[in-house]
């Protein structure tokens, strides 16, 4: 997401030279800053290859029929992205009617509801797929066809900016490349991870509870596949560079089409070697920032969001030294803002808030509060403690929800993920169900699209969706809940009538979003800092990086009402000051403010 400006002139301007010119590709004595980057990049990642051939295939294959590069790369700054920025999350077939293309109804659902408020997408893998909602590839470089084709997703990149899944860690068992594996067709042979089961495997963190290994009968006779998330999506083996520039080569693909978000799914894994954890290896590190590398010198403006659900300092390790991703997920945030929520306390939001380092100059959190996979807990590991872990799923279950767990290397199982939309999440406390759950909702979301990094909505979150229990019925897969199908006839009739809650929702997150996307101290680089209210309140200071305007975020938590002295806020005498979210006046040394049950109040010197 590029903002207006400086950037964006230089990109626009080197693009149109480059097409007068007609010129492309970087020769031989072009770019030897990129090269020698690339160089040191490979020799540490494939000691054994020629790494200056190895540095012409990756130009190759990321700037094919000699493409041009940018001359000089970027350097890290905070233009990739602005205030105004903000992402919807959803699948291609969120909305259907048994008529239209699903990609159709979803630009149509964009443009209708979303035009001045998000201008952002995340469309959930769109290609052919065998299982796992389409984390289970059959074709990187064909959209699939019961979605609609790429002349769809090259018209939504033409008004949204667009972020695309790039599933690095393994493939559909059914695809072409598996079934080449099988056939013991070249290169094929060479493109998965294979182990005995007599290897020590016993370190290996695990997402999931099955066993890791797969027996599948080859030419060579019987083989074990490496299977991190399901015996459907088999682990590509990076350690074979043919396998890199093969996934370097669908990135220019994406590229082309209009992809500007580049999301590396489930990136932490894809480096194995047995004896070790298989997670976060070195050459995995070295291959996102050998992406970065490439990022950085390509004519368009490529952002890397690593998908990394792993513990806080895990997460943050994939900024490197300014020098991997752009963006991390804020992997924390969902299960401690669930947290605060069920317990009307901010104190362990509070406690982490403080402690989380801003954002490296370059880079940016990704905010969200759900996704589609529900609420995933090993962020908050090391943050929440067992037996308000054990609470959490106790009470997800209450309210309709199911627990995922996941394997540990001494056998045991643990919770990996509340499966739930978040807006069922929100019907009570640990203290049971209420009336407090649109307005607890609410607030739940305004933190979100205030604190430092870019907002992401998951689309269901936008539209109040409840638990899908006849698409858990139907799979069997907890997931479901959270991935319901709209019929798209039946939810507009529910947006137009205005007079229930899924209307209300979209209208007031909304209202808060087009507010957000306009003030300069939300910019997700602006500074924050962590305030102290006492535990029924969250709060934290932003100030826009030209040091003109102040936000002061404060959210209640409870659902009790609580009044705070407005003195505590320090406001800056000789300002007018507003309530963002109200239109309030408030005066400094003027008493107290009340905040009524998960009120929200953006105050600020420059409404």
């Amino acid at each position: 997401m590029e903002a207006e400006g400086t950037e964006l002139k230089r990109n626009a301007m080197e693009a149109m030279a480059l097409q007068r010119s007609g010129r492309r590709g970087p020769t031989q004595g072009q770019n030897k800053q990129l090269r020698a980057r690339l160089r040191d990049l490979i020799a540490f990642i494939y000691p054994d290859e020629d790494a200056d051939a190895l540095v012409q295939s990756v130009c190759d294959a990321f700037w094919p029929d000699n493409l041009k590069s940018r001359q000089r790369g970027r350097q890290p700054g905070n233009t990739l992205w602005s205030e105004a920025d903000a992402l919807v999350i959803t699948y291609g077939n969120t909305f259907v009617d048994g008529m239209h293309k699903p990609l159709d109804l979803l630009g149509d659902f964009l443009h209708r509801y979303l035009t001045g408020t998000i201008n952002g997408v995340h469309i959930l893998p769109y290609f052919p797929f065998t299982s796992d909602d389409g984390f289970a590839v059959t074709d990187y470089r064909s959209v699939n066809s019961a979605l609609g084709g790429w002349d769809d997703i090259r018209r939504i990149a033409s008004d949204f900016t667009l972020m695309s899944d790039l599933v690095l860690n393994h493939v559909s068992s059914q695809s072409t490349w598996f079934n080449d594996y099988l056939q013991g067709h070249a290169p094929y042979t060479e493109f998965f991870v294979e182990a005995a089961p007599e290897d020590d495997l016993s370190q290996v963190v695990r997402p999931r509870a099955h066993d890791l290994l797969r027996p599948v009968e080859t030419p060579r006779g019987t083989r074990h596949v490496w299977c991190t998330f399901s015996y459907d999506q088999v682990d590509l083996d990076f350690s074979n560079p043919e396998v890199l520039l093969e996934f370097i080569r669908i990135m220019r693909l994406h590229i082309d089409q209009g992809v500007r978000i580049l999301r590396l799914d489930a990136v932490a894994f894809i480096w194995k070697e047995p004896g070790t954890p298989s997670i976060h290896m070195p050459q995995t590190h070295a291959i996102v920032r050998l992406m970065r590398a490439l990022a950085d010198y390509a004519v368009e403006p490529i952002v890397l969001l690593t998908e990394t659900n792993v513990p806080n300092a895990e997460n943050l390790s994939y900024f490197g030294n300014r020098n991997e991703a752009h963006a991390i997920y804020n992997f924390p945030l969902p299960p401690l803002l669930l947290h605060a929520m069920w317990t009307g306390s901010s104190e362990l939001l509070n406690k982490w808030q403080m402690a989380m380092p801003p954002a490296p100059l370059g880079c940016a959190y990704l905010n969200f509060t759900a996704s589609h996979d529900g609420i995933g807990v090993r962020g908050g590991e090391g943050l929440i403690g067992e037996g308000d872990l054990g609470r959490m799923t106790d009470t997800v279950q209450t309210f309709g929800g199911k627990v995922s767990m996941r394997a540990m290397p001494d056998g045991t199982r643990r919770p990996y993920e509340l499966n739930i939309t978040f807006y069922d999440a929100m019907k009570g406390t640990f203290a049971g169900e209420d009336q407090w759950q649109e307005e607890r909702f609410l607030c739940s979301q305004t933190i979100q699209m205030a604190l430092e990094g870019i907002p992401a909505f998951y689309v269901h979150s936008l539209l109040a969706t409840h638990n899908d229990y006849a698409g858990y019925e139907k799979t069997g897969l907890n997931r479901a809940l959270n991935r319901h199908r709209w019929d798209y006839n039946a939810l507009r009739r529910l947006l137009d009538e205005n007079d229930n809650e899924h209307a209300r929702v979209l209208d007031r997150l909304s209202e808060r979003i087009r507010i957000r996307c306009a003030q300069p101290a939300f910019h997700p680089n602006a500074t924050q800092f962590t305030l102290q209210f006492g535990p029924k309140l969250f709060g934290f200071w932003r100030q826009s990086l030209d040091r003109d305007q102040s936000i002061f975020a404060i959210h209640n938590v409870s659902a009790e009402p609580v009044r705070m002295p407005v003195v505590a806020i320090n406001m800056i005498g000789g300002h007018h000051w507003t309530d963002l979210l109200s239109g309030e006046a408030i005066r400094p040394h003027s008493g107290d403010i009340t905040f009524q049950p998960y009120q929200c109040r953006w105050i600020t010197n420059r409404a």
